[in-house]
């Protein structure tokens, strides 16, 4: 009986714990913009680390999930940018070549 108190205090406390990782995750905009790639990467591979090393509850797997997610998305926009500017780099480049041909 001693044993069931002591799951429902960890469970209680995991939940707090699950709850303030969801809430962080929640305000991802300010603080999570500001993560460079190579941090977000870091982070993302020390989740995906966690999570496959399991031992965790359901509750802070989720949250570990969803944090992973939005770590994600923040490799993803950054991957995007710089796709972005190396397409606009080289579109520029060929236009300085067409140019050249052209005079």
């Amino acid at each position: 009986m001693g044993r069931m108190t002591s799951n429902v205090s960890e469970a209680g406390e995991t939940t707090e714990a699950a709850r303030a990782a969801g809430a962080a995750g929640a305000s991802e905009s300010e603080a999570d913009r500001a993560l460079g790639y190579e941090q977000a990467r870091d982070e993302l591979i020390e989740v995906v680390r966690r999570l496959e090393a399991g031992g965790t509850t359901l509750e802070e797997s989720l949250a570990l999930w969803e944090r992973g997610e939005e770590l994600a998305k923040v490799c993803r926009r950054w991957l995007d940018g710089a796709r972005a500017r190396l397409d606009a780099a080289l579109a520029e480049d060929e236009g300085a070549d067409g140019s050249d041909e052209s005079g």
